[in-house]
């Protein structure tokens, strides 16, 4: 059976990034291996194994294009409204509190942010299908 142990976004500034994702979410660099043109940056919290790979590569200046297939990385958190204020005071931009449901039950609460190099993460509240 496969087990998922991380999702690698490519970005422009090391240092940017990780500060972002240790504000935003708790990340803390688990590894970091350097080679020659580009470097690896994996991080993730206690709560688990899963990891983000950060990659960046050497010399680029330009942003990278995302295109129209990029979904987004989704989180879950105990209390959706704390950290909407939480990330808010540290000068993260979130995006509204929203709510849907399906068959006319609560399926989903949750927000999105928006990383330095443009990606995309949906903060969910921790219920239902999303635990």
């Amino acid at each position: 059976m496969a087990k998922l142990i991380h999702s690698m976004i490519r970005v422009l500034d090391e240092a940017r990034s990780v500060d972002f994702y240790r504000r935003a979410f708790g990340l803390e660099v688990a590894d970091r291996l350097a080679f020659d043109g580009f470097t690896l940056i994996y991080l993730r919290t206690a709560e688990g194994p899963f990891e983000l790979e950060l990659t960046v590569n050497h010399g680029r200046t330009e942003p990278y294009e995302l295109g129209d297939g990029y979904g987004h990385l989704a989180v879950v958190v105990e209390d959706l409204a704390a950290e909407h204020a939480r990330m808010s005071a540290a000068g993260i931009e979130c995006g509204p509190m929203r709510e849907m449901a399906h068959g006319g039950k609560p399926m989903a609460k949750f927000f999105f942010i928006t990383d330095p190099d443009g990606y995309k993460t949906e903060v969910l509240q921790r219920f239902g299908r999303f635990n």
